[in-house]
């Protein structure tokens, strides 16, 4: 498992220094910033009211979508 010196903030500048894939990232305005951060936190909330409510075929497919969008905003927002 990776520590705290291992990771990089999402919204930060810095969030190329760890990725294997993507060689190149723009630089994020501090609008796309917060957007990023709203929505991975709208996502966390709505992904953790699914978890309490119980297991279920239906809710690991909710929670799966939720991770789904989420991911697919912030490709929006990072493109």
């Amino acid at each position: 498992m990776k520590g705290d010196n291992d990771s990089v903030n999402s919204s930060s500048d810095e969030r190329t220094i760890n990725n294997v894939m993507r060689h190149e990232y723009r630089v994020l305005t501090q609008q796309e910033k917060d957007q990023m951060a709203t929505l991975k936190d709208m996502g966390r909330d709505l992904w953790q009211f699914l978890d309490s409510m119980g297991n279920s075929r239906e809710l690991s497919l909710a929670k799966t979508h939720v991770e789904d969008a989420v991911m697919r905003g912030v490709r929006h927002i990072t493109e």
